[in-house]
């Protein structure tokens, strides 16, 4: 389970270096593919998967009426995405008919969800982009996802932008894109990824102030790694 001081962590870290931390673990397949914020700038995203599958819809399976039944798996899933965890949805990377709406998004928001991810498009995408909640997708789509989505299954393993989520994974979204992090994984990587960044902002100072890259990006000179121990005293981190 994630814990809050876990959440707080990975809240002040990028997508990109936990590439990297999960690079070095062997894992190379875990940033979502063609997956883009609808706003540009927005809170860093972070809680545990709650998935929803969809398949290919089937015209007699799929008419308006399947949203009077309670129990349509969208709606369900809508409904039953804990607080805190990010709703991903599998929509095959198919984006010519919508994963969902605002209005099912503005439900996920006042539930307390922390954020929504598809592979596929959002309808109302410029609705959904002024929500307080951080919403992925690969781009608009207006057609309603019965035309070409048929949802299936609720929290089960499944592919969302060529990368295998399964429920608990914890979901990482900042202004680059969405990775997924194996839950077992999420405390040594979270805590790699602070000292990771900040080192990197050590060096960025350095950089800017017109110090070269060799020798400090890595740290092969010795005085690079006394130079930063005392910007860490420094700064307090």
């Amino acid at each position: 389970m994630l814990s809050d001081t876990t959440r707080a962590k990975l809240a002040t870290v990028s997508t990109a270096t936990l590439c990297t931390a999960l690079f070095k673990r062997g894992l190379r397949n875990q940033f979502i593919q063609d997956v883009r914020p609808l706003k540009a700038k927005s809170k860093v995203m972070v809680g545990e998967a709650f998935t929803l599958r969809y398949i290919p819809a089937r015209e007699d399976l799929n008419p308006l009426s399947v949203f009077q039944d309670r129990a349509h798996p969208q709606r369900k899933a809508v409904e039953e995405c804990p607080p805190g965890a990010v709703f991903v949805i599998d929509s095959r990377k198919d984006a010519r008919a919508a994963s969902a709406g605002s209005i099912l998004v503005s439900r996920l928001m006042v539930r307390g969800v922390a954020g929504v991810v598809t592979d596929g498009g959002f309808r109302d995408s410029p609705e959904i982009a002024e929500l307080d909640i951080p919403a992925y997708h690969n781009r608009p789509s207006a057609p309603t996802n019965l035309t070409h989505h048929q949802a299936l299954d609720i929290n089960v393993p499944i592919g969302c932008g060529d990368v295998a989520v399964f429920p608990g994974d914890v979901v990482v979204g900042d202004g680059e894109g969405v990775i997924v992090i194996p839950a077992h994984l999420a405390d040594e990587i979270a805590d790699e990824a602070v000292e990771m960044t900040a080192f990197e902002d050590f060096v960025t100072e350095q950089v800017l102030a017109g110090r070269s890259i060799l020798g400090l990006y890595p740290p092969t000179e010795e005085q690079s790694k006394l130079d930063f121990a005392a910007w860490r005293k420094v700064k307090g981190r």
